[in-house]
């Protein structure tokens, strides 16, 4: 199975943005019909059922073609440490190009060697943003005091965001040029020369030290499709599967890097002669935040003999023979402290190679040119398919005992583990653990013709396991285990804003905190429960897991520890967290027990 096309937004995701705008916000319970029948009022009561939840471990995930990638190392408090790297395939954008200006049957035609050289090789890989600046202030919202008011003035300076927008001066700074002069009297100020600022939640750990970020050469061919099927399935890679130092050779970067929320400034330093304007100090082009370094001079070696000096051959005519020839990348990071990770978009990721050549007038003088050429690492479309192959391997401290006792022991939890990447997950059965005497509870509600207004499962957080955590889990994805859809309904959802936590305001699902630390997670399932009691659904398997973004329904291919192979949310894939929630295996009068929750209404 594709697993790109597994990772596409519902298709209903258009309609979700129009009916979810317009769908009012979730009300209170109310009393409904008062007074209708023979003057006895309806009355809505609660009642709570049994809850049975069973741990599972993944062994392995896949991780190819994934929308986001981690790297780095991430020490969690319950479940260890997890390190993270990633193997890419490069590609180039266009096959059998040409250096220069002219083509290498050209040079040889003309007698004229344009002497292509590489001036130096650079890799740029963006953080994961999704960063959204509802008031068009230049603030984004999460650093924006105000953001939806783009008169407010977030750095104090006496002059409002959106002046600031039209001035080219910074927002966020009260002194865009640092001459000591604030922009509010300041009129002198060479506007748009400044970095935006974005709020880095892809990253985890202290943002502040360096880290060691190494890229190498890899000797590993990545397949696109997988031969056991005939080459009609795309090829499957697991977490499991470790590159360096077994696939890999040459040292390409090996050096301190530190992470900035502000984007990469690319600044003009010399004046263009042909040109009125004086140039140099402006603006040519900017970057996302994310790391941009130099790469060593044997990378300069390596892209000129196998990049430049083959123009025209037959390993640049096509993208299988480009890949042969050079198999990828392998990309490492290890903090200088105990844990820094971060989430990568690989879809924006990219190396530049920055090359001279000695271009011929034709007055038949030569001057010397410079281009750039740019190589993906993937890349996709809009929402469309990934191009290219790339692999996150995740390497995974053994789970202390206690963890370890709990997961697939086929026993009901009085823990919940869950956790991000080859992690673990929660199958969860209603009203009973066997099928015939939750469906003897199921026929009772039935017969009592009640109306369900409303149906919750909370799970409360097991506070005391998490201490130490660096972040907690922003939000839990509750699905249907046996056939992977999700349980909210887009038609009837509440949403302010088409981001991962500004949709499905009713089904819910966010951490909910008491100061600094999450204390629980409602979920809303009534849509789930009147489908069995009215419609005679299924009472299905439900299952828990962590997701970044319920948006993201697709299903992904892992392996259990018992050797099974099932999907789970491909979502789960992307996200290092983990938390520990209490189980129903608890004293009845225990306030933290899972247990459903169903408001109803019923007459007198």
């Amino acid at each position: 199975m594709n697993l790109l096309n597994r990772f596409k937004l519902p298709a209903l995701a258009g309609i979700l943005l129009v009916v979810g705008f317009i769908s009012s916000c979730e009300q209170d319970l109310t009393t409904i019909g008062e007074g209708v029948i023979g003057g006895e009022p309806f009355k809505t009561r609660k009642i709570s059922y049994d809850v049975f939840a069973f741990n599972k471990k993944i062994a392995a995930v896949q991780t190819n073609q994934l929308p986001i990638y981690q790297l780095g190392v991430y020490n969690d408090p319950v479940y260890g440490k997890t390190t993270a790297s990633i193997t890419s395939q490069l590609q180039l954008l266009t096959y059998n190009p040409t250096f220069g200006s002219l083509s290498a049957a050209n040079e040889i035609a003309g007698s004229f060697n344009e002497n292509e050289r590489i001036d130096s090789v650079s890799i740029y890989i963006p953080y994961e943003n999704n960063q959204t600046d509802t008031d068009n202030d230049g603030v984004v919202d999460a650093l924006d005091d105000l953001p939806n008011d783009g008169t407010n003035d977030s750095d104090g300076d006496g002059v409002a965001n959106n002046q600031e927008v039209a001035n080219n001066t910074n927002p966020l700074n009260v002194d865009t040029d640092g001459d000591g002069i604030n922009d509010d009297t300041d009129d002198s100020t060479l506007g748009d020369r400044f970095p935006e600022r974005y709020r880095l939640d892809s990253i985890y750990g202290d943002r502040t030290q360096a880290f060691n970020f190494k890229v190498e050469k890899s000797n590993f061919f990545l397949r696109d499709l997988d031969p056991t099927t005939n080459f009609q399935d795309a090829q499957e890679y697991f977490s499991t599967q470790e590159f360096s130092p077994a696939f890999t050779d040459q040292v390409f970067f090996d050096g301190q890097v530190t992470i900035s929320d502000e984007k990469i400034l690319f600044v003009i330093e010399q004046d263009d002669p042909d040109t009125e304007e004086d140039e140099v100090g402006t603006i040519s082009s900017q970057l996302d935040p994310g790391i941009q370094v130099k790469l060593n001079a044997d990378a300069v070696s390596f892209f000129q003999e196998n990049l430049l000096d083959k123009e025209g051959s037959s390993e640049l005519l096509s993208s299988s023979n480009f890949k042969d020839l050079f198999r990828g990348v392998h990309i490492s990071a290890l903090p200088t402290s105990e844990e820094l990770l971060m989430l990568l978009d690989l879809t924006g990721a990219k190396i530049d190679v920055f090359y001279s050549y000695d271009k011929e007038n034709t007055d038949g003088t030569t001057e010397e040119s410079q281009e750039t050429l740019e190589i993906r690492l993937v890349t996709q479309v809009g929402s469309g398919a990934v191009s290219g192959n790339a692999v996150n391997t995740f390497v995974n401290d053994d789970y202390p005992a206690e963890v370890m006792s709990a997961l697939d022991s086929g026993e009901n939890a009085d823990r919940i583990y869950l956790k991000g990447g080859a992690g673990s997950y929660a199958e969860i059965k209603l009203f009973d653990e066997l099928d015939n005497e939750a469906e003897t509870l199921i026929n009772e509600i039935k017969s009592n013709n009640w109306i369900v207004n409303e149906a919750n499962l909370v799970f409360n957080i097991d506070t005391d396991a998490l201490i130490g955590a660096a972040a907690e889990p922003a939000r839990l994805y509750l699905y249907n285990a046996e056939t992977n859809l999700p349980l909210y309904n887009v038609f009837t959802e509440n949403n302010t804003q088409n981001t991962a936590l500004g949709v499905f305001l009713n089904y819910d699902g966010l951490l909910e905190k008491d100061g600094e630390s999450g204390v629980k997670y409602t979920i809303k399932i009534t849509d789930h429960i009147n489908n069995i009691i009215v419609r005679d659904s299924t009472n299905a398997t439900l299952a828990l897991a962590i997701s970044p973004d319920i948006r993201l329904t697709g299903s992904n291919n892992v392996m259990l520890a018992d050797g099974v192979e099932k999907e789970i949310p491909a979502a789960s894939v992307l996200s290092p967290l983990g938390t520990v929630l209490f189980g129903s295996n608890l004293a009845e009068d225990n306030v933290n027990r899972l247990k459903l929750e169903i408001y109803f209404t019923e007459t007198n």
